[in-house]
């Protein structure tokens, strides 16, 4: 069995309020994006270990067992013993630690596929339930539409939220930002417009009003990805803003417009889409 993680951009992100559990309330509008990884699950009836998994494309950093598709076999082991060993293979292609939600999006697959695979019968409310224990993006992805998301990204509601005449432009100028230190920089504020009234306002009017806090602090650090969305807006973006807390920024251009690529470093990773 197989599935294909999507990426996720975000538009909008305001750190709310630091919470006693030292995690953070937000409010973000998550959006699906078809830039894809492969998952796919075979049973594995040999002795030994009761899950591996084998890597393939972009490489990820860590032991194996931190690899959170093994950490989510792993949880629902724990409620469901009869789970039997299995084999994983994964295709990254979404690059790591860029705010796209790549890895959340494979431990949240990996849940829908053993879900689906063994019939465990789990309920969408199950399974975000589980998501959240892996990470706070991870939720989104059991939902996998767009998303107004509050609390530490998990209460989810759908939106309606039509990109259908546009192309997303997303650059990555491969720059690891550290969450932590990222979150360390921010002062919560929840006394602004809630992003919910802003994201339904005409696109036009996003560029001064949907607003990211994580890219002062960054953009202050880390000149490079501030100057990679001076040139989107350059190029012709109606609207542009890094995902999360980065480094990847993206840009929404009416269809038709052409990126000039060599505007950009030739190390980034660039992708069109729609």
């Amino acid at each position: 069995m197989i599935l294909f993680p999507n990426c996720k951009i975000n538009f909008g992100l305001h750190i709310l309020r630091k919470r006693q559990d030292k995690f953070h309330d937000l409010e973000t509008v998550f959006y699906p994006v078809p830039l894809q990884d492969a998952l796919e699950i075979v049973s594995n009836d040999k002795t030994g270990k009761d899950i591996s998994i084998d890597i393939t494309g972009l490489s990820i950093d860590g032991d194996e067992e931190q690899n959170i598709c093994v950490k989510a076999y792993r949880l629902l082991k724990q409620d469901f013993p009869q789970l039997p060993f299995v084999k994983l293979h994964l295709h990254k292609v979404i690059p790591t630690g860029a705010g796209l939600g790549g890895g959340s999006a494979d431990g949240a697959f990996t849940l829908l596929l053993l879900n689906g695979k063994f019939n465990l019968q789990l309920s969408e409310e199950d399974l975000i339930r589980y998501a959240l224990q892996l990470g706070s993006d991870c939720p989104f992805f059991i939902k996998n539409k767009a998303c107004f998301a509050t609390g530490r990204g998990e209460n989810l509601q759908p939106i309606d939220l039509d990109l259908s005449s546009y192309k997303i432009v997303l650059v990555n100028p491969g720059i690891h930002v550290a969450t932590g230190w990222a979150f360390s920089q921010l002062t919560p504020n929840e006394k602004r417009p809630s992003l919910l009234s802003i994201i339904l306002q005409p696109i036009a009017t996003w560029k001064k009003a949907l607003t990211n806090d994580f890219e002062e602090p960054i953009f202050l650090k880390y000149p490079e990805i501030g100057q990679v969305k001076e040139e989107l807006y350059r190029q012709g973006a109606v609207y542009a803003s890094m995902s999360g807390s980065g480094s990847t920024v993206f840009g929404l251009f009416e269809k038709g417009t052409e990126l000039n690529r060599e505007n950009f470093s030739s190390s980034f990773f660039i992708q069109t889409i729609g």
